[in-house]
């Protein structure tokens, strides 16, 4: 139980961003730094009444402390690493984990355990556009996505068992992709403080989703890795095929109410579009160079014009539904169903009606 805890109380500190003199200061020194540390180190355990206020300071619920359920993350890959500080680092870890220890907790109590199987596994080694193009192509075909739009990214994310993560972090950060409890459970993340539009949540994810499952040659750079991830999103978003259907094979120029519109159509953003179609050979570098510029001095490289705005869905219900179904065949208490909701009992009451 101590260990326990230590651990679940570290994690908490963490997911806080607070140091050990942080905490006590925010406890109003109830308990000094040194007694902190015993708690981190399993030595003690504070009372009930000292457990309340943890809970106040740390923003979980008691029962946080007492969660078993075994994460073991491995060495995350970020987007945008090098400007993330490192207590912002660990507040993304921690949250990562929090989450995903309530999810896979509720999965464990409806004894689901359906492994993640990737269709790519066999796919060479990837170096250019051509194999990322033909490894959008493969995966399409193998989840039965036909040339159509894919209407919620989140949702077929967490269909094919990864699980989708959104976080609040700091604005260095866009994204991030690992594996969980020895590579078994495939993750990816976005900052969802910074990423608020759904084409660019659709298209964070995609990126991340290309880390996970692509193997790329050893000699490429960083750069260029980053470069094929979202050649890669923008393969899964938009086929070639139905891209040039939109727009043909070869066009001198492009018009903003056309690409408007095939971004309504397939959330993919008006740059991603045009990038699309230049490495489609749709378009040259000359003209890519120059829609660019045009973007930049109309202050649309953030936020695009809201009437071109993709209206779809990007989330996915698949946790409340197991929590809810959980909770019918009496598998857990309201108690608990609210713990794992993260919410108060009380809070968890007031939205639950019971037919």
């Amino acid at each position: 139980m101590n260990a326990i805890f230590s651990e679940r109380f570290k994690s908490a500190r963490l997911l806080n961003g607070l140091s050990l003199q942080d905490l006590a200061n925010t406890l109003e020194n109830k308990v000094s730094r040194q007694a902190l540390h015993k708690y981190e180190k399993g030595e003690v355990i504070p009372d009930s009444i000292m457990l309340g206020e943890l809970s106040k300071a740390l923003n979980v619920r008691p029962e946080y402390f007492f969660r078993d359920t075994k994460v073991e993350i491995e060495a995350p890959e970020y987007r945008k690493l090098k400007r993330l500080p490192v207590k912002e680092e660990a507040k993304v870890v921690e949250q990562t984990r929090e989450y995903l220890s309530r999810y896979i907790e509720l999965e464990a109590l409806l004894g689901i355990d359906r492994s993640f199987e990737n269709p790519l596994v066999e796919f060479s080694n990837v170096s250019n556009f051509s194999q990322v193009n033909d490894a959008a192509k493969k995966l399409r075909q193998s989840w039965c996505l036909g040339l159509d739009p894919i209407y919620n990214i989140v949702e077929l994310l967490e269909d094919k068992e990864i699980k989708v993560v959104k976080l609040d972090a700091d604005m260095a950060f866009d994204g991030l992709q690992t594996w969980v409890n020895d590579k078994t459970i495939p993750v990816v993340a976005y900052n969802g403080r910074k990423i608020v539009k759904k084409d660019r949540i659709r298209f964070t994810l995609l990126h991340e989703l290309a880390h996970l499952l692509l193997k790329f040659d050893e000699n490429i750079s960083d750069n260029q890795k980053e470069i094929l991830c979202n050649q890669f999103a923008g393969a899964m978003l938009l086929p070639e095929k139905t891209l040039k259907e939109e727009l043909g094979n070869h066009r001198n120029r492009l018009f903003i109410p056309e690409i408007g519109n095939i971004k309504k159509q397939y959330g993919i953003s008006l740059q991603a579009i045009v990038m699309r179609a230049k490495d489609c050979g749709i378009v040259n570098e000359h003209y890519t160079k120059q829609f660019f510029f045009m973007i930049r001095q109309l202050n649309w490289k953030i936020d695009e014009p809201e009437e071109f705005d993709y209206e779809g869905t990007e989330e996915s219900n698949r946790f409340e539904q197991l929590l809810y179904r959980a909770l019918a065949e009496e598998l857990i208490t309201m108690s608990k169903a609210a713990a794992l909701k993260n919410q108060s009992l009380a809070q968890f009451r007031k939205e639950t009606l019971v037919v």
